[in-house]
C-alpha cells in the first residue's frame, strides 16, 4: 500500500483528495502536515490517517510516508516539490505546478539527478482529467477517424468567485482564471490530439483584484484551431466540443463531471441522423489518479502526466499572458 502524506488542510485536499485516497485500493492515508498541529490532527482523525505533523518539514522527514499531495498555495508549489524530491518523496502537486514554464526545469534536473543515484521519484502535475475514461474515449473517437478530420476545438471554463480573501483572487498566491482553470481546456485538447499550438491570440482582462479575471483565447495547432473563453466572475460553465467534417464531439462536463453535468459524451454524425451517447456513472476520477499515481510510483507502467508535459502546458499559458498585452500572434 503506498503510504501517502498530504502537506496542508486545504480545501481541495478535504473534499476531493483525502476521500480518494482513502477509497483508494492500493493507497492509505498515513499522515497530515499543518503549522498548526490541532487541525492537522483534527482533519487525520476524521480521515483515519496514523500521524499529524505539526510543519510541514516534520512529515516530509518521516519514514511512515512514501509520497506527498501538495494542496498548498500555487506560489508555494515549486518550493514544496522541490523540497519533498530532495526528502526523496514521490509528489503529486496541484496544479498549476508553476507561473511560469522556466521554473519548472529546475524541478526536472532535481528528479533526474534522484533518479540517476538510484533513488527514483514519480513527480506529477495533478490533472485528474487525463485519467477519466470519458477523455481516454475523445481521445479513441478523434484517433480512429469518428469525427473525421479535426477542425476546431471549442471550450469554456468560468465560475463566479468574488470573495476577496480567496486564494484565487489573491495574485500574491498565484490567483487568476488563467493558472487555475485556463490550464484544462489547453491540457485536455493536448491530451486528445497528441499536438501542440505553435501560436496564441489571447484577450486578458484584469479585475478589481488585480488577477485575470476573463480571458479569450485562439490557439493555433496547425491543421486546426482551439478557441476558449475562461471567467472568475462569470455564472458557471464548462464545455468542451472537438468538431470535424464528418462530426462532432461534445463533452457534458470536462472538467467536473457529475457536478457541471452529467458524466457523458455524445458523438453527433454529420447530418444529425445519428447520436451516440457514452455515459460514465459514478467515476470517481481523483480516486483514478492517485490510483494510478501510486501504481506508477511503485514501478507500474500506467500513464502519467509528467513534467516535461507540464513544462509543454505552461508555455502555452505563459503565451497567452504575453498575448493579452499586445495586437497579433504570439508564438508559444
Amino acid at each position: 500500500m503506498f503510504r501517502w502524506g498530504v502537506l496542508s488542510t486545504a480545501k481541495i485536499g478535504r473534499e476531493q483528495l483525502l476521500p480518494a485516497i482513502a477509497s483508494a485500493e492500493n493507497g492509505v492515508l498515513s499522515g497530515i502536515a499543518s503549522r498548526d498541529k490541532a487541525r492537522a490532527r483534527a482533519l487525520a482523525d476524521r480521515f483515519g490517517a496514523q500521524f499529524a505533523f505539526g510543519s510541514y518539514e516534520e512529515l516530509l522527514a518521516s519514514p511512515d510516508i512514501d509520497g506527498v499531495y501538495i494542496p498548498l498555495p500555487t506560489s508555494q508549489h515549486v518550493e514544496w516539490t522541490a523540497k519533498a524530491i530532495e526528502a526523496g518523496k514521490h509528489v503529486l502537486v496541484e496544479k498549476p505546478l508553476a507561473l511560469k514554464a522556466e521554473e519548472i526545469e529546475p524541478l526536472i534536473a532535481l528528479r533526474d539527478r534522484r533518479a540517476a543515484s538510484g533513488q527514483k521519484v514519480q513527480v506529477c502535475e495533478a490533472f485528474m482529467v487525463i485519467y477519466h475514461p470519458q477523455w481516454i474515449k475523445v481521445r479513441e473517437l478523434v484517433a480512429s477517424g469518428a469525427i473525421g478530420r479535426l477542425r476546431h476545438v471549442q471550450g469554456a471554463f468560468t465560475y463566479y468567485n468574488v470573495d476577496p480573501q480567496n486564494m484565487r483572487n489573491k495574485p500574491e498566491l498565484g490567483g487568476g482564471a488563467l493558472p487555475d482553470i485556463g490550464v484544462y481546456p489547453t491540457v485536455s485538447t493536448r491530451f486528445v490530439t497528441g499536438k501542440e499550438p505553435s501560436r496564441v491570440q489571447a484577450t486578458v482582462e484584469r479585475g478589481a483584484f488585480g488577477t485575470d479575471s476573463y480571458s479569450s483565447i485562439r490557439a493555433d495547432f496547425g491543421d486546426f484551431e482551439l478557441s476558449f473563453y475562461l471567467s472568475t466572475e462569470m455564472a458557471a460553465r464548462q464545455t468542451m466540443v472537438f468538431h470535424g467534417d464528418k462530426g462532432f464531439i461534445e463533452v457534458a462536463s470536462p472538467f467536473n463531471a457529475g457536478l457541471y453535468d452529467h458524466h457523458r459524451i455524445e458523438l453527433h454524425s454529420q447530418n444529425h441522423a445519428e447520436t451516440q451517447v457514452f455515459r460514465f456513472p459514478g467515476t470517481e476520477q481523483y480516486r483514478l489518479e492517485v490510483e494510478t499515481f501510486a501504481r506508477a510510483a511503485h514501478g507500474g507502467g500506467d500513464r502519467v502526466f509528467t513534467l516535461e508535459e507540464s513544462v509543454l502546458n505552461q508555455k502555452v499559458i505563459d503565451a497567452i499572458f504575453r498575448a493579452g498585452g499586445k495586437d497579433g500572434w504570439e508564438t508559444v
